[in-house]
């Protein structure tokens, strides 16, 4: 299902003339220790789980490039692994650049390696030490002829080299709205209810709308997933826009933010150009060095054009205008010396000290201070931050720096009172609840599965007041829902992107169906999960678990999961049966899956059909069950379809010491709706 997301993504973004960079290439699936831990796992393993994504980016999609990790894969470096030639190049046909992750390369021994670009470059592992390898003949000049060439041919891809042109872009004019739909595509309904949802514009007076995410969602991950949209719709605004007539209350509820969220970009003015945004300046004793205007108040520079080793201040102004009357925790986030003046008045100095002394941490967790300033709905307030380059805290010639806001968590009880006393006054109460950067980003690995903060005992309260509490979960990947079955309806939303407030009102509404089935299963219990502990050991990261990991960990264990993988629900319901498959296939060719789908519900809708195969007497450890298909099916109420589904001989393969075998008899395939809910089976044989 990766492989087939990640091929998918990789032609629509190469198709508009971006070269793709599938990544981290290979086995880097934890964050703690990840510049120096080893991967310890099986060839088999690797082929079978982790490099299978890779190879379908490769082979289906054909990558641009690629680029390489920073951990050690059973004992040798990422940038200088023989995996980077085997199977990437020799075996898929890989043709691109192996671009390292920054300071990945570690020595002149990657150039040896199929690892073809060193970032950030030119001041890391190679640069001078390179060209002397190459002159001591350490390093041959073919490997370094042969990086050139796939060097300039990504060039000549992307229109970057004299005589080639760069593709135009053809998604420029309806980028907000494919945003939108494949936020609602993605959606996944997992409890509704006595039909809540969808809800009804016309029949709904009034909603309350709760939570600290459903007016600052998280609509991306953190790191280096960062980009910056032309704008951000959030859960409140959307729901707003789609019930005009409906009288909307907001109530905080719970605090989840946990540091600096940066300014909103609609309330900011850059004095320089009167557009939104700021103006950033790099000064060396009082000189202005550098300017650029940025649309942004999470700034963060990797070489480029911005002097930062050659300046000792970063200056930044705006014009802040509030959306209503309150008292802001206006701060910063970044260790050393900053300063911010407020319509000319000194409202912070402060000097903060960075407590992680670990590589990228000024980067990736930032300390944080802030201090308290007033401000009244529609006043406008002069900002300008002064900041004394902390050159020893960071990477050379980088630079990270986030101006902005923290969250008021000074009454904690009073909030969640004050949110329950609002979804009692509504017909319904839509809560949002979510994950923080603290909680999902990069540089670090999860401690807790738990939502932060207060946000259970939130829901709760407003599910004992409002027995039509429907609940929207913004986070990336699982949490614990202990509330789950005291809520109406329960949508895992993810990080929906700029058009996430409108998507979520269109599957609200009824205007779309949530078209997500589950990609990951969701655990009742923390303990429950069957593969969890990814923390190096001496160095190391053993992925003893081998094959069964994810859903097939779930079904080795036996432990039944809160939703598995493949749930979801829609707005009507579905029944699969009558399956039937070509009886007998070799290695050479897949199988044709056919099934019966019948809409059986009251209205249009979408259905997600899916395979499994098993293998009852086999001599090869395999999982109980694996993903092997899967299809979309849109119907009309009462309506029946028969749903075609290739399944590639491939599937059926195992990786057998240095080649991919097949075992000879019979294998069944499992039709249905979920990695539990497979209704229909039918027998192939492989020859």
């Amino acid at each position: 299902m990766t492989g087939r997301l990640a091929a998918a993504y990789v032609r629509g973004i190469q198709d508009n003339g971006v070269a793709a960079t599938p990544k981290h290439y290979i086995a880097n699936d934890y964050e703690t220790d990840r510049f120096t831990a080893s991967t310890e796992v099986s060839e088999r393993t690797l082929r079978e789980v982790y490099l299978l994504p890779f190879e379908k980016a490769v082979t289906e999609a054909r990558a641009w490039a690629v680029m390489s990790a920073y951990n050690a894969v059973n004992g040798v470096t990422a940038t200088e692994n023989d995996l980077l030639q085997t199977p990437l190049n020799s075996e898929w046909g890989f043709d691109g650049v192996v671009v390292s992750d920054w300071t990945a390369v570690r020595s002149t021994n990657a150039a040896r390696a199929a690892q073809d670009l060193e970032m950030p470059g030119p001041r890391g592992a190679w640069g001078d030490a390179l060209l002397a390898a190459v002159e001591s003949g350490a390093v041959d000049g073919a490997d370094i002829d042969r990086k050139v060439l796939r060097i300039l041919t990504l060039a000549a891809r992307v229109g970057a080299l004299e005589g080639t042109e760069a593709v135009e872009p053809t998604t420029a004019d309806s980028g907000a709205g494919f945003a939108r739909e494949a936020a609602a595509e993605g959606m996944v309904l997992v409890r509704n209810t006595g039909g809540v949802l969808p809800l009804d514009p016309g029949a709904v007076t009034r909603i309350a709308v709760i939570g600290h995410n459903a007016d600052r969602a998280r609509t991306q991950g953190g790191g280096s997933a960062t980009v910056v949209p032309e704008k951000v719709v959030s859960p409140l605004d959307g729901i707003i826009a789609a019930f005009p007539d409906a009288d909307i209350e907001y109530a905080l509820g719970a605090v989840v933010q946990e540091g600096i969220a940066e300014l909103p970009l609609d309330a900011l003015t850059n004095p320089a150009t009167g557009g939104p945004g700021v103006r950033v300046r790099f000064l060396s004793d009082g000189r202005g060095l550098f300017a650029e205007d940025r649309r942004a108040t999470r700034l963060v520079w990797f070489g480029g054009d911005a002097p930062v080793d050659r300046s000792d201040t970063l200056e930044i102004t705006t014009r802040y205008t509030s959306p209503r009357t309150e008292t802001l925790r206006l701060g910063i986030a970044a260790p050393g010396v900053s300063r911010i003046w407020a319509d000319g008045k000194l409202v912070l100095d402060a000097d903060v000290p960075l407590a992680d002394e670990q590589l990228g941490a000024a980067f990736l967790h930032p300390p944080t201070t802030s201090t308290a300033v007033p401000v009244a709905a529609g006043q406008a307030v002069d900002i300008r931050v002064e900041y004394e380059i902390a050159k020893e805290l960071g990477l050379a010639g980088a630079l990270a720096y986030t101006l902005g806001t923290e969250a008021d968590d000074s009454d904690p009880d009073g909030l969640i009172e004050r949110a329950a006393a609002a979804a009692a006054r509504a017909d319904v109460a839509v809560v949002v609840v979510g994950t923080n950067s603290n909680v999902e980003s990069e540089g670090f690995d999860r401690t807790s599965l738990a939502l932060p903060g207060r946000q259970d005992a939130l829901v709760s309260a407003v599910a004992r007041a409002n027995p039509r509490t429907v609940v929207a979960v913004n986070s990336g990947s699982p949490v614990e829902l202990p509330w789950r079955d005291d809520v109406a309806a329960v949508l895992l939303t993810w990080f929906g992107g700029q058009e996430y407030g409108n998507a979520l009102a269109d599957v609200l509404t009824g205007s779309r169906e949530p078209g997500g089935r589950l990609p990951t299963t969701w655990p009742t219990r923390q303990r429950d999960v069957p593969v969890l502990d990814v923390t190096p050991v001496n160095g190391t990261v053993r992925y003893d678990e081998g094959v069964h990991v994810g859903y097939r960990a779930w079904l080795r264990s036996g432990t039944a999961p809160a939703y598995p993988f493949g749930y979801g629900l829609g707005y009507t319901t579905w029944a699969v049966d009558r399956a039937t498959a070509t009886a007998e296939l070799g290695p050479e060719g897949g199988v044709e899956v056919r099934a019966e789908v019948t809409n059986t519900g009251g209205r249009a809708g979408k259905h997600v059909v899916q395979v499994y195969a098993s293998r009852a007497h086999t001599a090869v450890d395999r999982p109980a069950r694996w993903l092997v298909g899967h299809e979309v099916v849109r119907l009309a109420p009462g309506t029946t379809e028969t749903v075609n589904i290739t399944v590639p001989a491939r599937a059926f393969a195992h990786w057998d010491e240095d080649a991919w075998g097949y075992e000879p008899g019979e294998f069944t395939l499992h039709v249905g709706s979920s990695a539990d809910d497979l209704p229909a089976s039918v027998p192939v044989r492989l020859r």
